[in-house]
């Protein structure tokens, strides 16, 4: 198996921003076999193919940064073993579309380490040795672009507990992921060919990202359009009879609970308690404090979809 080294040592963030966007990561293969519950396959094409480098952060993502060498310290006082960084980016020599910016390699075998920071709310994604999908997928990842036989996936639930699990080489996973990151990489990127929206969050950020403003133009409208919006309407009738069902459980509970705060047994806990809410009456500031309320107000400007019958 050929692999190619690309020395990350000294290398800015732009530059290995740049470099990630030249092929499929890690981070990025979960997602585009459908198993990120934060990404997905019209999200990974995305960065892949804009020109623009994001710098996208946040506090969990600089967690998860700086606890890197805590969690890799908990390791080695688990284990006894030893890691070490690797300084490189790994490129499939076979497949150069598929690309490895690993945590962690360890010391006198052939393994590799993940690090992960999970918040003490995910900790049954975690419970009876279950490990998150697309976790296991991104060690795969990196089997298939290093080599290596197996890889390590350390975890430190904030608050809670330090866990590790050794995942091994599985030969009809690893094919099957080949071929999934191929046809991904070759029937979209390539030739710039949108995936399909799989109806997740993530691909409604995509959607409000390349069209986030509406012209003056109207299209017409094709038929092959009109058995899935009647399918459309069939969910939302069936969406609003669940939510009334839920509504009326609901409301019998309440019913019972009355004046009380919360209620209990042997399998569910109930509560209906206050909460206290201050809001601003933007209408009467806007009448009694035109000035003030014009200092702060703040237009923003977003996309409403509506079906009609015709």
């Amino acid at each position: 198996m050929g692999i190619i080294k690309i020395p990350t040592a000294g290398m800015s963030r732009q530059e290995w921003l740049k470099l990630r966007k030249e092929g499929i990561g890690g981070s990025d293969a979960g997602a585009i076999c459908g198993l990120n519950p934060y990404s997905s396959p019209m999200s990974v094409y995305q960065d892949k193919t804009s020109p623009e480098i994001s710098e996208e952060d946040n506090e969990a993502m600089r967690q998860g940064r700086d606890l890197e060498d805590y969690t890799a310290r908990r390791f080695m006082e688990a284990t006894g073993l030893k890691v070490r960084r690797s300084n490189v980016m790994y490129k499939s020599a076979e497949h150069p579309f598929m690309l490895a910016d690993v945590d962690r390699l360890v010391v006198g075998e052939d393994a590799g380490l993940e690090c992960k920071t999970a918040s003490a709310y995910s900790v049954d994604q975690w419970k009876d040795g279950r490990i998150p999908e697309h976790y296991v997928i991104q060690c795969l990842h990196y089997m298939a672009v290093t080599g290596k036989r197996s890889w390590y996936l350390a975890v430190v639930i904030l608050g809670r507990e330090f866990k590790y699990v050794k995942l091994t080489w599985d030969e009809e996973m690893i094919r099957n992921l080949t071929e999934i990151e191929e046809a991904f990489w070759n029937g979209h990127v390539v030739p710039r060919i949108m995936p399909e929206p799989d109806g997740s969050q993530a691909c409604e950020e995509v959607l409000r990202r390349y069209f986030p403003t509406a012209g003056k133009e109207e299209v017409l409208l094709p038929d092959s359009f009109n058995e899935e919006l009647k399918r459309r309407e069939e969910i939302m009738r069936l969406v609003e009879r669940l939510e009334t069902e839920q509504r009326q459980i609901e409301q019998k509970v309440k019913l019972f609970l009355g004046e009380s705060c919360a209620a209990g047994n042997s399998r569910y806990r109930v509560s209906w308690n206050n909460i206290d809410t201050l809001r601003i009456d933007g209408r009467r500031l806007k009448e009694e404090q035109p000035e003030i309320y014009s200092r702060f107000a703040k237009s923003s400007r977003s996309r409403r979809f509506t079906v009609k019958a015709a």
